[in-house]
């Protein structure tokens, strides 16, 4: 498979990056299919350069994106030479379980080490030939700035929902590092660039460090298969429209094809974030959650990650694991065992969880010197101040509460700070009877899934041995593996009286209750593993790419606003040079021309029409073969007002409502303006609404009422008219009305009316007159021009008209349309019906310069 180079590509910032010193090259000449060799050394700037993309053949390939690769390095001390072993405590490696062995993956990542730049060329091509890695070398510096300053300081916080209001909780947001961020992700992508196969690999991003590699990703190649998991939380819009940089990081997830959250709260997060900042409105297609972007849908995935069987029963079939656990049941022999394993940092909940026990040491007193709480601290990921002080603060509780509530014989808060081996956890996991997990916000957190699997035991000698297995669960409501537990006992953690409540009932739970409640949690557990994950995020990845190749793309926007138009191939921009002949060559034309949007700016606050925009209409209605209309949903008393220097101008008020063909007729209309009885029954409803509704409004139109709602809180103002859009369908069932919900709004009208019919009418008019038209173009903006679009080209088709004229159906705006053409604003449109008139005047010249040299 041929592709152009990749190995970089112009730089997407929309302001300088750091001068961070790149891979000091590309990956070196490696073998990509059998006889071929790619030449990617050099530094890539040739972007036209012919090279072969690395392949593995014809296999299926995928490639994972991650900050860190799945493996541990350390250097040999008697060679000094480095030495590379799979992590299989990765995600990224087990998730091959869900593939068949016929998949190859490719891994994209840095390493957990710092390699000297005269090594890296070394390092590189032993890592992809032995273990499929691709390695991208940060600078120490950049590696600083971007995973322990931008990533921990500023990201994790927030999507944690800590916000730094003082300069001394936590760290306030700083260019530089978001920069450093921008600059790492551009590294990413040029390693990815070096090595894919665009048009069939899938590229897979983990995680938040990642967040605009997409957009990097994109704009190199606009169909590439593209997919994204968040295994943090994603904050509520009012914490995350904090972020200065939220515009740039939104658009580079909607890069992605499928965006993968654990649980429904994260999406909906997410989702009330793209609505309120960029807009973008979603809805469930069979079952799918997507967005409509430019043309694109980017599908939302729901799905927790699981454990991975296989290694976790692995490490309990060891010995040193059986015997550890022994020697723990003994240790704690006559005592309940209550296990908690976190990693230090401010969001787990420690001391919070210390209090706790010390209220229920405090409250059940005859659970002292019965229950021990053993407290495993994990490394902390990050450092800061806000560790050393919940470090601190952890330590002086649990001194507190052995001092009060412990003896000499007995501690009640064991407290293991240290490196823990696996096999040591699992034993703990095995033997406690009750796992607290006690986290203010996390992610996911599987310590709750492996407490149970280990509590199981290994699978192979589930024969030998038949007793019944329990297991008790308190979990935070804030974490994401809370809702796949249904069994568990669920607590605020915030709430201290309730977490030693919830500790007592899971002590004193009888056996039975407690069996159930394990063998639910494991069958769900052990059928929702990580492989499980992982195929069904692919699966669904695919489904999301299917038809990538059914319709054209063009790339717009600048810097990290870059997205993808992804449109009809017949779709195409109307130039006044492609309709200038026909227009020329024809004698009879109709015109249809929304107004707002279209010769007027949506968002313009001044409504009447520009001199611009009246000179323009004017020239075009001065012409006797031109059949100029407007048709607009606005009123028809505006509209004879704001356009009233055109004479010979036609107007469709009120979707056509009311037609007049001139101001020298008078207004037409085909429905009975005394049937407005339905009125009296929409008011009522539509202001009880609008009561409920901060920021809406109604607007009564003649022919009928409309809702606004483009003032109101985009998410309740969205929920609002969809409640009001069914209560007016039920109220007027048998009234001869349409209930419809537009762009922010919700309007009844009379059966029959809209801008397609007003438009079809206008046609026969002409046909009927014997001035059937040769040429018709419409103009529109949104929806209601759609059926504009739709009822001019069946209209213009139909045999009984004995007409075929040439159709020119745009929209303004790159979006997708029932049109065949489209104008990206005002300003163009203005511009093709300057074009149009000027074309006119320059033949009559010509015409008048011809006649004279004659008669010359």
């Amino acid at each position: 498979m041929v592709s152009r180079s990749c190995a970089n590509f112009l730089d997407l910032s929309s302001w300088d990056l750091l001068d961070f010193p790149q891979t000091p090259r590309a990956l070196p000449r490696v073998m990509t299919v059998p006889g071929i060799i790619s030449d990617l050394d050099g530094d890539g700037s040739d972007l036209s350069s012919e090279v072969t993309s690395y392949s593995g053949g014809s296999r299926e390939r995928k490639i994972i994106v991650a900050n860190m690769l799945p493996l541990q390095s350390k250097r040999d001390a008697e060679t000094a030479k480095w030495c590379f072993t799979w992590d299989e405590d990765s995600l990224q490696l087990q998730l091959r379980d869900g593939f068949s062995p016929e998949t190859e993956f490719l891994y994209v990542g840095s390493l957990n080490a710092d390699v000297e730049s005269n090594e890296q060329e070394e390092v590189s091509q032993r890592l992809l030939e032995e273990f499929n890695c691709v390695a991208t070398f940060l600078s120490q510096e950049l590696q600083k700035m971007f995973y322990l300053g931008f990533c921990k300081h500023q990201l994790w916080p927030l999507f944690h929902y800590m916000l730094p209001m003082f300069p001394d909780h936590g760290d306030r947001f700083d260019r530089r590092l978001w920069q450093a961020y921008v600059s790492a992700n551009k590294i990413f992508s040029d390693r990815v660039m070096e090595v894919i196969n665009p048009e069939d690999d899938y590229v897979w991003i983990q995680d938040y460090h990642l967040m605009v590699l997409p957009t990097f990703l994109r704009k190199r190649f606009n169909r590439i298969k593209l997919g994204f998991f968040l295994h943090s939380p994603f904050p509520s819009s009012e914490i995350y429209r904090t972020l200065p940089v939220r515009d740039e990081i939104l658009r580079g997830l909607l890069n992605c094809d499928l965006i993968g959250f654990h649980t429904f709260d994260y999406a909906r997060h997410f989702l009330s974030c793209c609505s309120r900042m960029l807009g973008l409105d979603y809805e469930s297609k069979r079952g799918h959650i997507g967005l409509d972007y430019f043309g694109r849908t980017v599908f939302i995935k729901i799905l927790p990650v699981g454990v991975h069987m296989g290694r976790l029963e692995s490490v309990l079939n060891l010995a040193s694991t059986a015997a550890k656990t022994k020697e723990i049941q003994e240790q704690f022999k006559g005592k309940k065992l209550v296990l908690g394993i976190d990693d230090m940092d401010i969001f787990k909940g420690i001391s919070l969880k210390l209090l706790a026990m010390a209220h229920l040491f405090e409250t059940y007193w005859h659970l002292r010197g019965k229950v021990v709480l053993v407290q495993i601290v994990n490394p902390a990921r990050s450092s800061g101040k806000d560790v050393e002080e919940a470090k601190k603060e952890t330590y002086e509780n649990a001194k507190r509460i052995n001092e009060r509530y412990g003896t000499l014989e007995y501690k009640p808060i064991v407290l293991i700070d240290r490196l823990v081996p696996r096999f040591e956890k699992t034993a703990y996991y095995a033997a406690a009877d009750c796992c607290l997990v006690n986290a203010v916000r996390d992610g996911m957190n599987l310590v709750p899934y492996k407490y149970i699997v280990c509590r199981q035991g290994p699978r192979s000698k589930a024969s030998l041995d038949s007793s019944p297995r329990t297991s008790t669960l308190v979990v935070s409501e804030f974490i994401g593996c809370s809702p796949s537990l249904s069994g568990a006992i669920r607590v605020n953690p915030w709430d201290v009286d309730v977490v030693a409540q919830a500790v007592n009932s899971a002590l004193k739970m009888s056996e039975a209750e407690k069996q159930l409640r394990h063998e639910k949690h494991y069958n769900y557990i052990s059928t929702h593993d990580v492989g499980y994950w992982a195929k069904s995020f692919m699966q669904d990845l695919e489904r999301a790419c299917r038809d990538h190749y059914s319709k054209r793309c063009w790339g717009i926007g600048f810097g990290l606003g870059f997205r993808v138009l992804s449109l009809s191939p017949s779709f195409r921009k109307l130039s006044v040079e492609h309709i200038v002949p026909v227009y020329r060559k024809t004698e009879r034309r109709a015109i249809f021309l929304d107004y707002d949007g279209t010769l007027v700016p949506e968002s313009s606050i001044i409504q009447d029409p520009s001199g611009e925009v009246l000179s323009v209409l004017k020239a075009l209605c001065e012409d006797p073969r031109n059949t100029v209309f407007i048709v607009s949903g606005r009123g028809k008393e505006s509209l004879s007002n704001w356009l009233s220097p055109c004479e010979n101008l036609g107007i469709a008020a009120e979707h056509g409502y009311f037609i007049r063909w001139s101001s020298k007729n008078e207004w037409e209309t085909c429905y009975s303006s005394t049937d407005t009885e339905w009125k009296t029954m929409v008011e009522p409803v539509m202001r009880s609404y609008m009561e409920a509704t901060d920021g809406s409004r109604i607007e009564s139109k003649e022919s009928a009422l409309v809702w606004h709602h483009q003032d109101a809180d985009p998410d309740f103002g969205s929920c609002q008219a969809k409640e009001l859009l069914d209560h007016l369908e039920s109220v007027l069932a048998n009234e001869p009305v349409v209930v419809k919900r537009g762009q922010h709004i919700v309007e009844v009208k009379p059966q029959g009316v809209s801008k397609g019919l007003a438009a079809e009418k206008v046609i026969r008019g002409m046909v009927e007159r014997g001035e059937p038209p040769e040429m018709v173009m419409c103009i529109g903006d949104d929806r209601s021009d759609e059926d504009m679009f739709e009822s001019i080209l069946s209209t213009v088709t139909n045999p009984e008209l004995l007409i075929q004229p040439e159709v020119f159906a745009c929209t303004v705006g790159r979006k997708p349309s029932k049109a065949k053409y489209f104008l990206d604003d005002v300003t163009d449109v203005l511009k093709l019906l300057k074009g149009l008139g000027d074309s006119l005047s320059l033949k009559t010249t010509s015409h008048t310069q011809v006649a004279f040299e004659s008669i010359v």
